[in-house]
Formats: structure tokens, C-alpha cells, sequence
């Protein structure tokens, strides 16, 4: 089978220049309804076959869903946020949002170009860490979320997902990252007023973040 051999060639090259592989971090993943039974092995240890695996910090599920990653760093969001909240005596709008925005903001952001939730259940348990947190600043409790948002000078975390993304394809059309953008993009022939004005528009919002 390619897939043993490739494996093997990969066995062998780390055995020549004496490095070692984690076979306990090694496992098989099968993408979508095609199911991979064959045995595979490293060295003659098989590797289990799994529903899902971490990959460069993010979950990946069989069906590549990212629900099962929402979940996860929602509740490890949650949690920093809880920790801060008691770890600081304060209750200075001020440091209790700064804190916010460097030790929870991170968790539910990182690589998320890669796992951006579009159903609106994984859109609302992502949203739901940013409600919370806002809803306990002291005298925000009863202000809708809206109101919350502009009283803290804050965007809805959807949307900065959203600025992420134009800033990735931004990248990709004008080659600054080493990915073919005519892999993800078809340039139109022609463009109407109406849309090279929607298309400078997003430009400048790119340049001003």
C-alpha cells in the first residue's frame, strides 16, 4: 500500500539521521465516508484508527466539522475568563477588559481562518464567552449585549473572525503568503462600478487594521 510505504520511507529516514518518532502521538484519521481499514504501522506498532486528532492546536473531526473545536475552546475560554475574574480584586473596567483581551481573546482567535464556525449553534457558543465576560463588568449587567459591546469599545467576536478572513485572502490575491491563490479564487473578466467600489472598500478596511 502507498500509504505503509510512504510511512516506511519516512521510518527509514529518521532512523539514518537518528531521530526518533513519537508513535504514541501517531494515529489514523479517516476523512469522510470512505473508511481506511488497513493495518498501519510504525516499526510494527499499529496505529490506532481515532474519530479525531489535534493538529497544530486545532480539533479535527472525521466529518470536518468544527463543533467538537468550538466546544473545546469555549470551555477553556470560559475558564480563563473565570480565573481572571478572581485571580484580580479590582474591578476596574479598565484592567478587567485588558486582561480580557490578552489572555481570553487569544484562546477563542487562534488559527481561526482555519475553523471559523458557519452554523449559527457554533457562532452563538463562540459569541457566548465574549457575552459573558461582558455581562460581568461591574454595572454592565444590564445593558443588552449591543450596548455592552459599545460602552467597552469592543467588536462582536464574529466579526473580527470575519476581518481575519478578508486579511488571509487579502494575502493570498497579492502573493504575500506561498499559497496559488488560483487555488481558492477565480478573477472576474468584468466588474461593474458597483463592484470595484465594494472591492476598494474592503481594501481600505484591510489597510486601516
Amino acid at each position: 500500500m502507498q500509504l505503509q510505504c510512504a510511512i516506511d520511507a519516512l521510518t527509514e529516514w529518521a532512523d539514518e539521521w537518528q531521530i526518533s518518532v513519537s508513535i504514541n502521538k501517531c494515529c489514523l484519521l479517516n476523512i469522510g465516508r470512505a473508511i481506511c481499514d488497513t493495518n498501519l504501522n510504525i516499526n510494527g506498532s499499529p496505529l490506532p484508527i481515532v474519530e479525531s486528532v489535534r493538529d497544530l492546536g486545532v480539533l479535527v473531526t472525521q466529518n470536518l466539522s468544527p463543533s467538537l473545536h468550538v466546544s473545546n475552546v469555549v470551555v477553556k475560554a470560559n475558564q480563563r475568563a473565570a480565573a481572571i475574574y478572581r485571580a484580580f480584586t479590582s474591578r476596574d473596567i479598565t484592567l478587567l477588559l485588558r486582561a480580557y483581551m490578552m489572555y481570553v481573546i487569544p484562546i477563542v482567535e487562534l488559527d481561526s481562518v482555519v475553523w471559523s464556525p458557519y452554523t449559527v449553534k457554533d457562532i452563538d457558543a463562540v459569541e457566548s464567552v465574549q457575552r459573558r465576560c461582558t455581562k460581568r463588568l461591574p454595572g454592565y449587567n444590564f445593558w443588552a449585549y449591543s450596548e455592552r459591546l459599545k460602552r467597552a469599545n469592543l467588536l462582536r467576536l464574529e466579526l473580527r473572525r470575519l476581518h481575519f478572513d478578508l486579511i488571509w485572502c487579502y494575502r493570498i490575491l497579492f502573493r504575500h503568503v506561498d499559497m496559488k491563490s488560483e487555488n481558492f479564487f477565480e478573477w472576474a473578466l468584468h466588474l461593474s462600478t458597483r463592484g470595484q467600489a465594494r472591492v476598494s472598500d474592503i481594501i481600505s478596511s484591510l489597510n486601516v487594521l
